[in-house]
This record gives structure tokens, C-alpha cells and sequence, in this order.
């Protein structure tokens, strides 16, 4: 039985100048444009950030391939109720619950409470996360400096952990990434910093996991349009986002999220430690 959203249960802006609502558009553009193939039916997953526009994407992707859904959101009450509808319209089970992951306590609740709906967790994303331009170091304040960590970093710690002991043999974590994580940004650095964290983590464990046949990857997405791309991001948005790609475009969300849906799907079976680079052409080394 689907779940629903209760407004008076929105928790607290922690952030009341971050731009994360995602653009007016018709949701449905933002998710993947295709019929599934069942191939994770029977699947549960747990995707954090649901209230955006790639944490869409993915979610409701995994939706068509026939997986019940859990998402978490911070502020966002419409966007995460667009997700929930795209998902239920997909006659899956869906679980919307509304904190935030920065908070271990937190974390350990959602899992509790995926865990008594759907009785398992196969496939845990950690795609939610925060960003806030600095011109200068000097300026970059502690406080902005550990909620960046404790939400992009800790909170894959946390929740990932929270989750191990739910997740069978089999099962599949995804990490959101950035590819600035491989280029840098004089812009945001503890943005950055934290998707350099994120790519280590991802290779650690998934080299701790091997044993019990738990797959860990990441994506690395280059400029997609997002919130933080949307006109209501900070003034030093560039608004010929995702031109410097070698494809001279950002990534629409659904085009992001096919890497997730493969590293999910027992297609990726052979892969661990990876990290997925859909970014416009961008080469990495």
C-alpha cells in the first residue's frame, strides 16, 4: 500500500538560500523515456534525494524496471511528490520519508522504517548531496564547510552502514559522484573535495564487499540540468552551462540516470569499484 506525503512533516530548511528546487518542468521529461524490462522486479531500492531532478530519474527508472522505491527528501514537498506519483503510476510500492541524511540518528531510522515496508533493501543510492559557491577560501565558513561534508560524505557513511545488513547477497550500492571530483573548481572547492571523498569511498569499499558479493560503483555526472543550473542558483551560475563539454550541452536527467539503472541491473554484474563517467565527452584519466 503506497504511502502519503504529509506537508506538516517537511523538516526545517537548513539552508534557507540553497537552491534546490528543480526547474518548471513537466516531470515526466525529466524521467527515463522508455518501457523497463521487469529486470529488477521483485527488487526493493532506496534512493536518497528523491526530490531531484536526477534522484527522480533514477527513482523512477527503477520503478519501471519493476523495483518498489523508497525516497528520501529534505525541503522540497512538491518536488518529492511529482516523484512519488511517477513511481506509483508505475504500480510499484513507493515509501516517501522527508530528513536529512546529514544525521546519522536519521539515517538509521529510514533504513528502519524501508526495512518494515518492503522487508529488504537490493539496491541503495546515495545520490543526495549539497553545493554552495565561494570565490575564495578565505571565505569559505566552517559551518558551510562541515555541512558539506556531513551531507555529501558522512551521510554516505551513515546510511550505507545503516543498510549493509539488509542488503543480500547480490545487491547493488551507487554513489552519487561529480566529474569535478576529477577536474577541480576554484568555485567549490569543498563541493569538490567532497565528490574526490565519494570516488575513494566507492573503491574502498567496494574492495571491503567483494567477500559477500555486494557490488559498489558510482556516476560521475558532468553539467546536467539541475537546480543548481536552474535561474534560481547562486549569481555566479554561468548560464552557458554545460558548453564547456565537449558535446556543448548539459545532460537532460534521464541521460544521467541509464548509468544508474545499468550498475543496478544484474547487467553490471561484473562490475565493482567503478565509477561511470556520463558527462558530455569530457575524457578523464
Amino acid at each position: 500500500m503506497s504511502d502519503t506525503l504529509d506537508d506538516d512533516a517537511v523538516p526545517e530548511r537548513s539552508r534557507p538560500d540553497e537552491p534546490d528546487r528543480t526547474p518548471d518542468t513537466d516531470p515526466q521529461a525529466d524521467s527515463p523515456r522508455y518501457s523497463g524490462l521487469q529486470r529488477l522486479a521483485g527488487r526493493t531500492a532506496l534512493v536518497t534525494g528523491g526530490d531531484t531532478v536526477i534522484g527522480r530519474a533514477v527513482a523512477v527508472g527503477l520503478a519501471k524496471e519493476g523495483a518498489d522505491v523508497a525516497i528520501t527528501w529534505l525541503n522540497e514537498a512538491e518536488d518529492a511528490m511529482d516523484t512519488y506519483r511517477l513511481i506509483e503510476a508505475e504500480g510499484v510500492r513507493v515509501l516517501s520519508i522527508p530528513g536529512d541524511i546529514a544525521d546519522g540518528e536519521f539515517c538509521r531510522d529510514l533504513v528502519r522504517q524501508v526495512v518494515a515496508e518492503f522487508a529488504r533493501i537490493d539496491i541503495l543510492v546515495n545520490h543526495a548531496a549539497e553545493h554552495h559557491a565561494v570565490a575564495r577560501l578565505e571565505d569559505l565558513e566552517d559551518d558551510q564547510l562541515e555541512r558539506s561534508f556531513r551531507a555529501n560524505v558522512f551521510s554516505q557513511f551513515f546510511l550505507t552502514r545503516a543498510a549493509l545488513p539488509h542488503i543480500e547477497p547480490g545487491g547493488s550500492i551507487i554513489n552519487s559522484a561529480s566529474v569535478l571530483a576529477y577536474t577541480g573548481s576554484p568555485t567549490q572547492l569543498d563541493y569538490a573535495a567532497t565528490k574526490g571523498a565519494v570516488v575513494s569511498f566507492t573503491r574502498s569499499l567496494a574492495a571491503q564487499l567483494l567477500g559477500r558479493d555486494i557490488r559498489v560503483n558510482a556516476v560521475a555526472p558532468g553539467p546536467v540540468l539541475t537546480p543548481q543550473s536552474h535561474p534560481t542558483a547562486p549569481a555566479d551560475a554561468a548560464p552557458e552551462h554545460g558548453e564547456a563539454a565537449p558535446m556543448r550541452r548539459p545532460g537532460q536527467p534521464a541521460e544521467i540516470a541509464a548509468s544508474y539503472l545499468f550498475l543496478a541491473s544484474p547487467d553490471a554484474s561484473y562490475m565493482t569499484g567503478q565509477v561511470l563517467h556520463p558527462n558530455g565527452g569530457t575524457m578523464l584519466g
